[in-house]
């Protein structure tokens, strides 16, 4: 895996940058051949080999919105930590661009890991991921398919099947519809929606599933949790929280507990 360093002469996250940590953008290749970039948070203070924690999501969003504040603040808390856009989003590569590929995006995790697997810095037992919404969903899946992942966090996971039988059909119907008007049209880049969330039980690895008690999408967390197996998984509900209030409240997001979690399964 290559791995490149790119200049960064203007901070361009939704959030203010810490005076605790450094910060650098990177940019590294999946095994599908897709670059990806992310920005790279470490404590100016820290010293020796550091757990190191991936971050991806919301579905839709970039690494300068939630993923950089969970990977800041948790970089702050004495973690490696790695905020990257998924393929075809954000400054990262693949085309058609704002596709949904859950193959390719639990891909993207594993790149991540890959990536902290060359960092002189990282401890690579102790090397964990975390998913905010749609990618709360992915980074369950990640941790089936990679067990170099210690531990995951998925936070306000996306709720992406919430339909009955006949509004799953017609949703099919119109994403088919749209299939065939972009092949007239010469074209493969209409939006489309999201992707389902498979989310088997084999998982030997620790996992926390965090989600707020008002939101739409909590029965997503629940249905997930119920899945799993084993006694190092907890399920953590945020009184009177909504599903977007954990993308950046941060006085309602959990970093305390998620800061326990991962100091408990990265050691």
């Amino acid at each position: 895996m290559e791995t490149k360093y790119i200049d960064t002469p203007e901070w361009d996250k939704t959030f203010a940058l810490s005076d605790k940590v450094n910060h650098k953008k990177v940019s590294f290749t999946n095994r599908y051949g897709i670059r990806l970039v992310g920005d790279l948070y470490m404590h100016k203070s820290q010293t020796g080999k550091l757990p190191a924690i991936a971050v991806c999501g919301p579905y839709g969003a970039v690494k300068e919105q939630a993923s950089g504040l969970y990977a800041q603040t948790l970089a702050e808390r004495g973690f490696i930590t790695l905020a990257f856009d998924p393929s075809f989003s954000g400054e990262s590569g693949g085309q058609p661009r704002y596709i949904s590929s859950g193959e390719i995006y639990t891909e993207d995790y594993s790149a991540a890991v890959d990536f902290f697997m060359l960092q002189p810095e990282v401890d690579r037992e102790r090397i964990g991921i975390l998913g905010i919404c749609g990618f709360g969903g992915i980074s369950i899946n990640a941790a089936v398919q990679d067990t170099r992942i210690k531990a995951t966090v998925s936070s306000t996971m996306g709720a992406f099947d919430p339909y009955d039988k006949d509004q799953r059909y017609e949703m099919r119907r119109h994403l088919n519809e749209q299939r065939t008007a972009d092949l007239l049209a010469g074209r493969i880049n209409e939006r489309s929606g999201g992707v389902p969330a498979n989310l088997p039980d084999e998982i030997r690895s620790a996992v926390l599933v965090v989600h707020g008690e008002k939101a739409y999408s909590l029965p997503a967390s629940q249905e997930a949790f119920g899945k799993l197996k084993g006694d190092n998984k907890e399920l953590l509900i945020i009184p009177g929280a909504s599903h977007t209030d954990l993308y950046d409240r941060m006085d309602i997001i959990p970093f305390d507990k998620i800061e326990a979690f991962f100091r408990k399964y990265l050691r």
